[in-house]
Parts: structure tokens; C-alpha cells; sequence
């Protein structure tokens, strides 16, 4: 049977490379993308819908689908005011949630991060713990939840200081074994065939780190 997906954050680095495996794969029939801006390609699979996401409730008829790949998030670095941050990593895919559980939709991957915890004196960590807790409360049937540590992909706003830190985990990727194999970095392409994998199979766990992630993006 052709799916119909839905993907939140395709301009992302995760979300570009998430777009082009739908596009390849004959089991997506059509990829509904709801994002801000366009990712500009043109293609029969996609359909876009330019809007404003903090007001995904509006859209309610159009979130129809089969699965949702919800990639959206931001860094203190590009939103430091914290009342933005939250809308934007707990808001929205909180409210992709709902909509997906209104509409009946059975699958549900959102995009977390590695070692967050609502007792966390990090407000990132605090605030991605607390969206993990309100996406599962929806009782999605299929709901995986993946925690990349940091992720490594070509952007066009990198700053030295992501730079750096990718150069560093590269060369402590292979000193981080056992329980802190969870901490290696992770190529963005490697997470979008994960969730893809997910998609298309059966897993034991809703909560998947970093480490698992590359193992079935493999």
C-alpha cells in the first residue's frame, strides 16, 4: 500500500535528508511537507504548506496521513529567548502530536536529543524530556522518539563553534564505548534512514539513542 507522510522540519539537515529518501521510496506515494519556508523542490510526491507552525491546529483538515516525521528544533545559539525555544521544540511537535491522534494517524518519529531529563538544570534538556512526556501521552500506537547526540551535517550557517565541536566528537567517536556509545556523534543521513526503518518495521523500543540509531540506519 502507498503511504502518504508528513514531514515537519524539511528544511533541517535532517529533514532535507529525510525528503530525499521519501522521494526515492515507492512506498511513499505522497509527502506532505508543513514548514515556514519552501524547500524548494519541485517534485509530483510534494506537497507543501507554507504556514505559521506555531498555529498547526489551524490545519487540521490538511494533517492527514500515514505517518508524521517531525523534525523541527532550534539551539540556544539561534533562539535564545527561551519562550520562543519552547513553542518551537515542545510546542510544535506537541501539537503534531495531537493532531496526529485526532486524525487517526498511526505512526509518529519526532527527533529528540540525547541525555535530556525534566530534572535537568539545562533548560534544552528540561524542555525536550517534557515534549518526549507530552508526544507519548498521546498513546500513538506506533511512536518512536530518537535521541541523537550531536549531529553532523552540512549547513549553511555553520558556526566555528559547530565546527569545532564536530571536529572534536570525530576524533572521541571511537574512544566512547559501552554505556557511552550514546554520546558519539551521528551523520544526518543516518537518522533519516532510521526513521524510515521505523516506519517500515517493528521495534521494541519508543525511546531510541543515539548509538541504536545508527545501527538501524545502517
Amino acid at each position: 500500500m502507498s503511504k502518504t507522510a508528513i514531514i515537519l522540519g524539511a528544511t533541517g539537515s535532517t529533514g532535507t535528508e529525510l525528503l530525499k529518501l521519501l522521494l526515492a521510496d515507492d512506498r511513499y506515494e505522497k509527502v506532505k511537507l508543513f514548514s515556514r519556508n519552501s524547500v524548494n523542490v519541485s517534485h509530483p510526491k510534494v506537497k507543501e504548506y507554507l504556514i505559521d507552525l506555531f498555529k498547526l491546529e489551524d490545519y487540521a483538515a490538511d494533517f492527514t496521513a500515514d505517518v508524521v516525521f517531525c523534525c523541527i528544533g532550534t539551539t540556544k545559539a539561534k533562539t535564545p529567548d527561551e519562550n520562543t525555544y519552547h513553542k518551537i521544540d515542545y510546542g510544535i511537535p506537541v501539537a503534531a502530536a495531537r493532531l496526529a491522534m485526532v486524525n487517526n494517524i498511526p505512526s509518529f518519529i519526532v527527533i529528540s536529543a540525547v541525555g535530556v531529563s525534566k530534572d535537568s538544570r539545562f533548560f534544552y534538556n528540561r524542555t525536550k524530556a517534557e515534549m518526549q512526556e507530552a508526544v507519548l501521552a498521546q498513546h500513538i500506537d506506533n511512536t518512536y522518539i530518537l535521541q541523537p547526540s550531536l549531529i553532523l551535517a552540512s549547513r549553511a550557517d555553520n558556526r566555528l563553534g559547530e565546527k569545532i565541536g564536530a571536529a572534536v566528537m570525530t576524533l572521541l567517536n571511537p574512544l566512547l564505548w559501552g554505556n557511552l556509545a550514546k554520546y558519539r556523534s551521528i551523520k544526518a543521513s543516518t537518522i533519516a534512514k532510521a526513521m524510515v526503518w521505523l516506519d517500515n518495521n517493528s521495534y521494541d523500543k519508543q525511546i531510541i539513542t543515539s548509538d541504536k540509531i545508527v545501527q538501524l540506519g545502517a
